[in-house]
């Protein structure tokens, strides 16, 4: 909790949480009396309409969420967008949040990176939703519940391999928290072996997918190739150019043909 954090909730009209029964000892830990009322996945778009009434009236009120911040996979996204359209401010107010607490201790590359939320329930869905990003050449960031973590590192070795490496971090800024750094096997073979660490919430990060040699040299090869065809194309029979190329790419005539015939539309 910052300083501002602290200030703000003990400044305005009304609190509005996830769960007060997580909240409240957190608010009054840090000598934070504001009223606090409820607003969570249920209940949002109907209470939505009391908020903005109680704004629009000149009182001031605070969105917080359980663990984390508010509309990163938490409730707040109806919230925001109904005060925007009132007219009303919405100020953010930093404090923790998994994504980026994660990201800066994973040791994997941060330049660019693609928070994805939480995985599918059922198996063959999160199958089919890892599948999907399985080439995807950038740092993932999931998030997963106690009781699919398992699950879900072992659809995640299927669907990524046993090379990818990946750094868990389960309750991060909590008291029990825990940051396990390895491949996808290793880390799988560590929350299953301690129950200890299927318990709390966690965030996964993901390093993207890395071409291998073989592929970075065939891409490398066919670069080559059309480089080299598009200098003999317009000065010579198709046949005549794709024999040359063959000869300096040290490919066969039918590939080099067959990629001629290609370059040009045939």
């Amino acid at each position: 909790m910052s300083a501002r954090a602290i200030q703000t909730l003990q400044q305005v009209d009304r609190i509005y949480a996830e769960d007060t029964r997580h909240s409240l000892p957190l608010l009054r830990h840090h000598g934070i009396e504001t009223r606090v009322w409820t607003l969570h996945e249920h209940n949002e778009e109907a209470r939505s309409a009391a908020v903005i009434e109680h704004l629009s009236g000149g009182a001031s009120a605070a969105l917080i969420t359980d663990a984390g911040t508010p509309l990163i996979s938490d409730p707040g996204f109806k919230l925001v967008r109904a005060c925007q359209a009132a007219g009303i401010r919405v100020s953010p107010v930093p404090g923790a949040c998994a994504v980026t607490a994660a990201l800066s201790v994973s040791g994997l590359p941060t330049d660019r990176f693609q928070f994805v939320g939480f995985p599918p329930a059922r198996s063959s869905a999160r199958q089919s939703w890892l599948q999907a990003l399985q080439s995807v050449p950038h740092t993932l960031v999931i998030y997963e519940s106690p009781h699919r973590i398992v699950d879900s590192l072992r659809d995640m070795v299927e669907q990524f391999g046993d090379q990818r490496l990946i750094t868990l971090g389960r309750e991060l800024t909590k008291r029990f928290e825990t940051l396990i750094h390895g491949t996808l096997p290793e880390v799988l073979a560590r929350v299953e072996s301690e129950a200890n660490q299927q318990r709390g919430e966690f965030v996964l990060v993901i390093a993207g997918h890395a071409e291998d040699d073989t592929e970075q040299g065939s891409q490398a090869q066919a670069a080559d190739l059309d480089k080299t065809l598009s200098v003999l194309l317009p000065h010579l029979p198709v046949k005549t150019a794709a024999k040359c190329a063959a000869e300096l790419c040290s490919i066969t005539k039918k590939q080099a043909y067959d990629r001629a015939l290609k370059l040009q539309g045939r």
